[in-house]
Protein backbone atom coordinates (compact mmCIF):
# COMPACT_ATOMS: atom_id res chain seq x y z
CA UNK A 1 0.00 0.00 0.00
CA UNK A 2 1.40 3.41 -1.08
CA UNK A 3 0.82 6.10 0.99
CA UNK A 4 -1.93 8.98 0.30
CA UNK A 5 -2.73 10.44 3.45
CA UNK A 6 -0.85 13.47 4.55
CA UNK A 7 -0.55 14.50 8.45
CA UNK A 8 -2.65 17.25 8.57
CA UNK A 9 -5.42 14.53 6.92
CA UNK A 10 -4.17 12.15 9.98
CA UNK A 11 -4.54 14.51 12.88
CA UNK A 12 -8.35 15.82 11.34
CA UNK A 13 -9.15 12.18 11.36
CA UNK A 14 -7.81 11.50 14.83
CA UNK A 15 -9.70 14.81 16.17
CA UNK A 16 -13.13 13.31 14.61
CA UNK A 17 -12.34 9.95 16.07
CA UNK A 18 -12.06 11.05 19.87
CA UNK A 19 -15.27 13.55 18.91
CA UNK A 20 -17.56 10.07 17.68
CA UNK A 21 -16.19 8.20 20.58
CA UNK A 22 -16.96 10.79 23.23
CA UNK A 23 -20.32 11.51 21.78
CA UNK A 24 -21.45 7.51 22.14
CA UNK A 25 -19.49 7.43 25.67
CA UNK A 26 -20.87 9.97 27.02
CA UNK A 27 -24.27 8.87 26.20
CA UNK A 28 -25.24 11.71 23.35
CA UNK A 29 -25.65 9.62 20.83
CA UNK A 30 -26.92 6.33 21.26
CA UNK A 31 -28.36 3.76 19.45
CA UNK A 32 -27.55 2.69 16.12
CA UNK A 33 -26.19 5.70 14.92
CA UNK A 34 -23.95 5.73 18.03
CA UNK A 35 -22.55 2.67 17.08
CA UNK A 36 -22.13 3.75 12.91
CA UNK A 37 -20.44 7.00 14.64
CA UNK A 38 -18.21 4.45 16.65
CA UNK A 39 -17.42 2.43 13.67
CA UNK A 40 -16.34 5.21 11.23
CA UNK A 41 -14.19 6.29 14.47
CA UNK A 42 -12.93 3.15 14.29
CA UNK A 43 -12.13 3.21 10.59
CA UNK A 44 -10.50 6.94 11.16
CA UNK A 45 -8.06 5.25 13.76
CA UNK A 46 -7.28 2.64 11.37
CA UNK A 47 -7.07 4.58 8.24
CA UNK A 48 -4.69 7.60 9.81
CA UNK A 49 -2.18 4.61 11.65
CA UNK A 50 -1.41 3.02 8.59
CA UNK A 51 -1.67 6.49 5.90
CA UNK A 52 -3.86 5.28 3.61
CA UNK A 53 -7.66 5.26 2.57
CA UNK A 54 -8.52 2.92 0.26
CA UNK A 55 -11.73 5.85 -0.88
CA UNK A 56 -8.86 8.05 -2.28
CA UNK A 57 -7.83 5.66 -4.60
CA UNK A 58 -10.54 5.85 -7.25
CA UNK A 59 -11.08 9.64 -7.22
CA UNK A 60 -7.18 9.84 -7.18
CA UNK A 61 -7.19 12.09 -4.09
CA UNK A 62 -3.50 12.13 -1.91
CA UNK A 63 -2.80 14.69 0.52
CA UNK A 64 0.82 13.33 1.24
CA UNK A 65 2.97 16.15 0.79
CA UNK A 66 6.35 15.03 -0.58
CA UNK A 67 8.57 14.88 2.76
CA UNK A 68 6.22 12.14 4.38
CA UNK A 69 5.98 9.81 1.54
Amino acid sequence: MKKNMGTTDKIIRLIVAIVFAVLYFTNTVTGTFGLILVVLGAVFVLTSLVSFCPLYLPFGINTCSTKDK
